[in-house]
């Protein structure tokens, strides 16, 4: 069986089983057209169609089991050719980024620029979530990459390499007590209600043991999945905000005043992830040099390849 018979019976069918219409529409001949569907009824050992003289009216009970099949397969073979434009053009295509609110909103905007000057035919997309629903994307192959925090350096399936460290924050009103303080201890932080990051995003588990090898219970008041709410409800004077330093912003945040925290929560590793055996087009090397110029196309072939040993920041 080929390719041709399959494309001939689906013909057939759109055709209304009119095979002259089916072969004009293929640009062949309608002897060739049933011939070849005669084929493959005799290699399956079953009548696709049934028949009339030599004129087919319908499909068998079987033909309809056969339909199904040879729709998926050329469903699958026009997927195929669909992925192999894709990558041979390395200059235009699709290219999908799974990363946390933050990075998305603070860390990507100069990159994805950059990128998409470079790339103007690339269509690229961004989805968001917490650093295990990224590293999914990245596994069920709904991403190409994702970024996020150390959180997907351990997900079975996935390289990442480091691509830079940030710090915590601590912000607060203009006017609040904290502001007059050029250094922070926990026991001055956990002094007034705090507002920061769910547990599933950017670094909160450092800030939870932190304070628990003190002995220390915060009152949370509220947790949110990015910094632009905890801001937000800073700024009411709700309580005292720990967001992630590249969120902070002096020259837009002006309602806030932001001091040094990683003394206390130590510092974090933001993390790119590739699928394990991922090929990858040209420009995806290209965005993650532009995301980390120490990631070189050369550096990410060798981690993808296993060579693990000398990537680290």
């Amino acid at each position: 069986m080929n390719i041709h018979q399959f494309r001939f019976v689906r013909e057939a069918v759109r055709q209304n089983f009119n095979l002259t219409e089916a072969a004009k529409a293929l640009f062949t001949s309608q002897p060739g057209v049933s011939k070849a569907i005669i084929e493959l009824e005799e290699e399956l050992g079953i009548d696709i169609f049934t028949r009339h003289g030599k004129r087919i009216r319908g499909l068998t009970e079987p033909g309809r089991e056969v339909l199904k099949s040879v729709e998926l397969i050329l469903q699958e073979i026009e997927g195929l050719k669909r992925i192999g434009k894709e990558f041979a053009a390395q200059d235009s295509g699709s290219f999908t980024i799974a990363t946390t609110h933050t990075q998305a909103r603070y860390s990507l905007p100069t990159v994805v620029q950059a990128f998409s000057q470079k790339f103007p035919k690339v269509r690229l997309s961004l989805l968001q979530g917490n650093p295990r629903q990224v590293a999914e994307m990245v596994l069920n192959g709904q991403a190409d990459l994702a970024i996020a925090t150390e959180a997907i350096a351990d997900i079975d399936g996935l390289v990442t390499m480091p691509c830079f460290q940030w710090e915590h924050l601590v912000v607060a009103p203009p006017d609040h007590p904290l502001s007059r303080q050029k250094t922070l201890t926990l026991e001055d932080i956990a002094a007034y209600p705090l507002i920061t990051y769910d547990t599933a995003f950017a670094g909160r588990k450092k800030i939870d043991q932190a304070f628990a090898r003190r002995g220390l219970k915060p009152d949370v008041i509220l947790e949110a999945i990015d910094a632009d709410v905890i801001k937000t409800y800073v700024e009411l004077g709700m309580g005292v905000g720990i967001i992630a330093g590249l969120a902070y912003n002096a020259a837009r945040d002006v309602n806030l005043t932001a001091i040094s925290a990683g003394h206390l929560f130590g510092t974090n590793l933001s993390r790119v992830a590739l699928k394990e055996g991922a090929y990858l087009r040209g420009y995806v090397f290209t965005f993650i040099e532009l995301l980390a110029p120490s990631l070189s196309r050369k550096l990410v072939e060798q981690v993808l390849a296993g060579q693990k040993d000398s990537y680290e920041l």
